[in-house]
C-alpha cells in the first residue's frame, strides 16, 4: 500500500467534512461538534487525507493556549470504506510529530464510553486512560464532561 497523502486541513474542507461526518458515525449527529472555526483557525495543526479527490480521513487538533506543552486532538474521522488501512494511525503520528516540534510534551483527547473501538485504538496508540469521577463497564469516565449525561473517557499520551 502506498503512503497516503496527508495535507493540512483548509477552510474549504468545512463543507466536505460536515457533509459526511454524520454518515461516517452511522447516522449519529456529530456535525455540531465541528464548527467552522476549527477549519479557519486550527488548520495548521489539523490534517486531511484524500484519494482521487475524495475525503478519506481527517484529524482536528491544536496546541492548548492555556497549557502550551499540551496538544489536544478534538476530532478524528475515517471513511468507513477506508478503515483498517492505518489512516487514523498515520494522522495521529503526523499530529504527534508536529506537536512535538511545537514544543508539546503531551497529547490529550476524549471519546464516548460507548465507543469501545475508539478506546481500544487509543490504548493501542499508547494513550493511557486518565482517572475519572465515575466508571462505566470498568472504564474510568469523567461524568458530565461534555454536559449533563455526556460522560467521556479521557486519554493522555506523553510524547
Amino acid at each position: 500500500m502506498t503512503e497516503p497523502d496527508i495535507r493540512h486541513l483548509a477552510p474549504e474542507d468545512y463543507e466536505r467534512v460536515t457533509a459526511v461526518v454524520d454518515d461516517w458515525w452511522g447516522g449519529r449527529p456529530m456535525r455540531a461538534m465541528l464548527p467552522r472555526l476549527f477549519f479557519e483557525h486550527f488548520n495548521f495543526t489539523s490534517f486531511a487525507v484524500d484519494a482521487e479527490s475524495e475525503l478519506q480521513a481527517f484529524l482536528i487538533g491544536f496546541v492548548s493556549q492555556s497549557y502550551p506543552s499540551l496538544a489536544y486532538i478534538h476530532f478524528v474521522g475515517v471513511d468507513p470504506a477506508s478503515r483498517s488501512r492505518g489512516l487514523g494511525r498515520k494522522l495521529y503520528e503526523r499530529f504527534f510529530q508536529l506537536a512535538s516540534a511545537m514544543g508539546c510534551t503531551e497529547v490529550q483527547c476524549i471519546t464516548s464510553p460507548v465507543n469501545t473501538g475508539s478506546i481500544a485504538f487509543h490504548r493501542k496508540m499508547g494513550f493511557v486512560l486518565l482517572p475519572g469521577s465515575g466508571e462505566i463497564d470498568g472504564v474510568p469516565v469523567a461524568l458530565n464532561h461534555a454536559g449533563e449525561g455526556q460522560h467521556r473517557v479521557r486519554f493522555q499520551k506523553t510524547l
